[in-house]
Formats: C-alpha cells, structure tokens, sequence
C-alpha cells in the first residue's frame, strides 16, 4: 500500500534497539443474513437498510435514516451486575488499495456479529489532480506524507466505505496529510484553529468527493458526514492536547489518540471520553506493548516491513498472543474496555493482519460460547458509557491493571456509592495500581 513515506517517522522507545514508529461502487442496499451481533446493548436488529434517501450538498453524502444493524438500546448496569467486556477493533486511513484487506474484515465482522470503527483519511477521496484543493497547516499547498490514491483505489474505498456503514460500523476521521514527527508541520504543533482547518477539510473531501472526481453517476455514501462523525484518532498519537478544544466545539464524543494507555477504565478530557490504545503483554519479553500492528512491527523488526521471512510464524505468533493476552487480562479482572488499532497493510508478509484475524476469531469465540463480550464500535460503546451512573463508572476506575474486582462483582457493584474498596489481586506480574510497572513499547503511531 503505497501510503507511506520516511517524513512520516516517529521515534519510538520500544524495549528494543531505538525502535522508531509512523502511523501508519456498490448499491444503497444491505442484506439480511443475519448480520448483527451483540453492541452496547447486548443485542441486534437484524435490520435491512432504510429505504430514505435525501440526497446532501453534491450528492455524494445522503440521508438515510437511521443506521442498520445497530445494537439495542444501552441501559445502566444493575446493581451487583458484571460490566461487559467490550473490545474495540479500529482502522487507521481506511483505504482500500487492492490488496482486498477492507473487504477482508468487513467480511469477518459480518461473520462473526461484529462491529469496528474506521477512521477515514480525507485524501483518500481526493484524486492526486485535484491534490491542490488541500491547504495543510504549516506544510504547503497539496503536500501529504501519506500517498494520494488513484482512481481505481478511491473507488474501492468508496465502495467499503459505503458497505461498513450499511453493516454496522462507524466511519470516523484520520485527517488528512499525516504529517509526524518533530518539524514545523507536524500535527504535533498545530493550534486549535489549525486543527479546525484540518478537520473541515477531511469533512469536505468526504461530502464533496463527486465534484472533486465528477463520478456523478455512482452511489451517494449513505451517511450525513457531519453527524455521523464522533471522533478520530490523529496521525502518530500526536497532538490530542490541542485537537480537544475544537473536538468539544465540534461535538465530538470521543478522541483515540492519547500516546498510549493502559487497561482501565476511562475518564474524559474537556468533557470527551480519552479512548488510547493500551499497553498489553508481548509475550516471551519482560516489557508490555502498546496494542496496535505497528507497534508490533516497531518491536519485532525495528520498522522494517520487510523483515527477513525467517521471523514470520514466530512473530505472527507473537503479535496475536499480545492482543489475546491483553483480552483475557481485562475479562478476567477489572473488564476495561480493550482498544486494538491496526491498518490495512501487507507489513512483514501480512502477518499483522493474519494475527489481528486470530485474536478476533479467538475473542469472537468467547462471545459466541456464551460470555458477555461485546465487540463495537467507539461510538457504540461510548452509548453505553454515557448511560451509566457516574458512582459506578467512578468505582470501575479504582481497579487497576489486571485488579479483581474484592469480593467479585456481585458485591464490588451492589453499592456503588461505597468508597476505599480494593481489589483482590494481580495477574500477568502487573501491579494493580492503575500503571504497569517495567512497561516499555508504549510510544505509538497511528
């Protein structure tokens, strides 16, 4: 996937040698078969599309009416009730070039009753032509460090784009040019108004993308961009502090680029709920790792995505025991939500995707042998966040890392209101404080 280039470089402290990081036409009809699967609510509709359809602007966003196959209704935990176990499954640029990974995992959420979230970049509806159109701040005119799509790859996008939300799935935003690393132009220095400018621009090269192709002729995006839209996640976890001014002006509702967390249950910032990707065991080293294919990568193969073949089947291995050590750490203790990034690329003969497919199977298996997991979107499970009492949510967050929950949960949640409550104990070595003590690896790009 020709998206990539060296500007685009973050240094990574990873446990290793300096390991560095970069973050890395279809039809307004949706089937029946069955797609759905438990969200924040537990259940699924099982609906077909809408049958609305008011067309927006140039017509290549549209109206139409409440999304498909979305979960029941949140409700507030009951008193003494067990939280869910949610799992998050996100893409970063949400590009589809040919190498048939969007569909790939449309089709393995689809299979399994799951839903994910997909931050689109921009540009990736931007024809290289018209690449002009874009002003980044502190970089010139049409510049990017990810690489314009051709025609073909914009209409593949369009397609899955489509598809994802027709299925259940949010479309969130990457932005645009991604730029990283400590330049000028980085995100990492830019103001909330340039943050603004950014975003008001990814938002008009998605609701403008048939003026600026002139494919008048294909299929609207079946969302209202400026409403479907609660959140992204920034180019290498870069600038969060300066972006949530303008996201809480924007009404968003959640951001996913804080530079690494940890498994517990979150809080908000400036009145908008701070979902970072968290640090999880990566087994056979003594140092956690920040749970997304590239910091894999940056761990394994020191960037290098093309990594002697040798190393395959031991990493692969390596990479999927991470996000599966990192599930059950959280089921089996505090059940914080468990957030995984990942891209869709063929980095180290695609073994980040072959892992990232096992890990999904395997959680996906819990769901399905009965346990309340639940696999959604961020904005599903921000739903169900916000329904829940403040004193609950509040005593959730004293247990930390791989903290039990003293006397089980029955007891933990029946009075939420008690305060001093601790945990029973550990797991994985990690200390139940709220941080991970010996943790490297947790610098990230997205």
């Amino acid at each position: 996937m020709r998206t990539f280039s060296r500007r685009g470089i973050l240094g990574l402290g990873a446990g290793t040698a300096a390991a560095v990081g970069l973050a890395g036409c279809g039809s307004l009809k949706s089937d029946d078969s069955g797609h759905g699967g438990s969200g924040s609510g537990g259940g699924s509709h099982g609906k077909s599309a809408p049958k609305t359809l008011r067309l927006i602007g140039d017509g290549s966003t549209a109206f139409t009416g409440k999304q498909p196959f979305q979960p029941d209704k949140p409700v507030p935990l009951e008193p003494g009730q067990t939280p869910p176990q949610f799992v998050i499954f996100s893409w970063d640029g949400a590009g589809e070039v040919g190498n048939g990974l969007f569909p790939r995992f449309l089709d393995l959420a689809k299979q399994h009753g799951a839903h994910m979230t997909f931050f689109l970049s921009g540009l990736y509806l931007l024809p290289e032509d018209k690449k002009r159109l874009y002003n980044p701040p502190n970089n010139r005119q049409g510049a990017s460090d990810i690489g314009y799509l051709n025609n073909e790859h914009i209409k593949a996008t369009l397609t899955n784009v489509r598809r994802a939300w027709l299925e259940g799935h949010e479309i969130g935003t990457h932005f645009n040019g991604h730029f990283c690393g400590e330049a000028h132009g980085s995100v990492k220095w830019w103001t909330p108004k340039q943050w603004r400018s950014e975003i008001d621009q990814a938002k008009a090269f998605v609701k403008q993308w048939k003026t600026n192709t002139g494919w008048h002729d294909l299929d609207p995006l079946p969302f209202d961009y400026d409403k479907e839209l609660a959140g992204g996640r920034t180019p290498c976890l870069l600038g969060q502090n300066q972006l949530l001014p303008t996201a809480r002006e924007l009404g968003w509702r959640y951001d996913a680029s804080s530079p690494g967390g940890i498994q517990v249950w979150p809080t908000k910032k400036l009145g908008i709920w701070d979902l970072p990707l968290q640090q999880v065991p990566f087994p056979g080293r003594k140092f956690e790792v920040l749970s997304m294919d590239y910091n894999m990568m940056a761990n394994q193969s020191l960037n290098s995505t093309k990594a002697p073949a040798y190393n395959y089947p031991a990493w692969r291995q390596q990479s999927a025991g991470a996000y599966i050590a990192g599930f059950q750490r959280a089921y089996e203790t505090n059940r914080a939500p468990f957030f995984i990034g990942n891209h869709f690329e063929h980095w180290n003969g695609g073994i980040y995707m072959d892992s990232v497919e096992e890990a999904f199977k395997h959680i996906a298996r819990e769901k399905e042998k009965g346990a309340d997991v639940r696999m959604v979107s961020f904005r599903q499970f921000v739903d169900w966040m916000d329904v829940q009492k403040p004193e609950v949510l509040a005593k959730l967050r004293t247990l930390g890392v791989g903290q039990r929950p003293a006397g089980g949960w029955k007891q933990f949640l029946q009075d939420a209101g008690t305060s001093g409550t601790k945990g029973t104990g550990t797991t994985s070595g990690t200390k139940g404080t709220g941080a991970t003590s010996g943790t490297k690896g947790t610098q990230g790009a997205a």
